[in-house]
């Protein structure tokens, strides 16, 4: 059995959930990120290991940005342009895993979700600003985005997008993935309970307390999260990618992203202090569509 840490509250109520199962043995596997934010975060999974009794086995995230060399895209191998933008880094998780003969792995996928606040009124999402570089037939795709869409299922919309990008790579590996905080019982859960025992997964968080971790593992100053890496993916090794796509590019021969357009979005990019998100969207596209070829 393995268990996905990463150290905040929803991975650390499923390693309480797994400890309290007594299993005869657990690996757990996470990635660290970089900075003052990393040796926060390597703290409180330390502290959680201990707790819990497993075996554990970190990555370095830093290590294995978006495009890295070596990776599925670097390489050209089909696959899902869909897939999360840290594919490089979860790939050698589960690389882990396998070799560790982990045949189950529980995640903490789902618990962003089920502590957020579900208004029962009407609400006008915020328009997103535009983006300059796409070309007109996406344009016109996405007019029509939202039409025909399937019933609205018992687990959040997100939740279910999360699964499709994270767990078929678990499955290539034989790996069975397997999201407690996303079962249907504990979703009506937490959608019935009062929203103060939600905001900020405080929940969550008293249950950390309640086993006797620390402050410091139950509510962090600072979470991790995988902004730096995304962005030593983009401008270490996806820049490149978006040289190549100036010269020549599936998608603006498609027509679905304007190439004058993109030629301004690099030499933006190269003056701004952070590489736009969206840039990895387009770049993860083009690459995967390349691998088909």
């Amino acid at each position: 059995m393995g268990v996905e840490l990463s150290g905040g509250a929803d991975s650390g109520n499923v390693a309480l959930a797994v400890k309290a199962a007594r299993l005869p043995e657990a690996h757990s596997f996470g990635l660290l990120v970089g900075g003052s934010t990393g040796r926060q975060q390597r703290e409180r999974r330390r502290v959680l290991v201990e707790y819990c009794g497993f075996r554990d086995t970190v990555t370095p995230a830093m290590q294995h940005p978006p495009f890295c060399a070596g990776g599925v895209r670097d390489l050209c191998k089909p696959h899902d342009p869909a897939g999360a933008f840290y594919r490089e880094a979860f790939d050698v998780v589960r690389e882990q895993a396998a070799a560790r003969r982990c045949e189950v792995m529980f995640t903490g996928s789902g618990g962003d979700e089920i502590n957020a606040h579900h208004s029962r009124t009407q609400a006008e999402l915020p328009t997103p600003d535009r983006v300059p570089w796409l070309g007109d037939k996406a344009v016109r795709v996405l007019a029509e985005v939202n039409e025909h869409l399937a019933p609205i299922p018992v687990l959040p919309v997100p939740t279910l997008m999360a699964f499709g990008m994270h767990n078929p790579g678990f499955l290539r590996a034989g790996i069975w993935p397997v999201s407690p905080l996303a079962h249907p019982r504990i979703v009506r859960f937490m959608e019935q309970l009062p929203h103060e025992h939600k905001r900020g997964k405080a929940l969550f968080r008293e249950r950390i307390r309640r086993a006797g971790l620390p402050e410091r593992v139950a509510a962090p100053a600072e979470p991790e999260n995988f902004l730096a890496v995304l962005e030593r993916g983009l401008r270490s090794y996806g820049l490149p990618v978006l040289d190549d796509m100036l010269k020549e590019s599936i998608l603006v021969d498609l027509g679905y992203v304007d190439g004058k357009a993109l030629v301004e979005a690099r030499r933006d990019a190269d003056a701004a202090p952070v590489v736009p998100d969206l840039l990895c969207d387009v770049l993860a596209l083009e690459v995967a569509l390349r691998s088909l070829m």
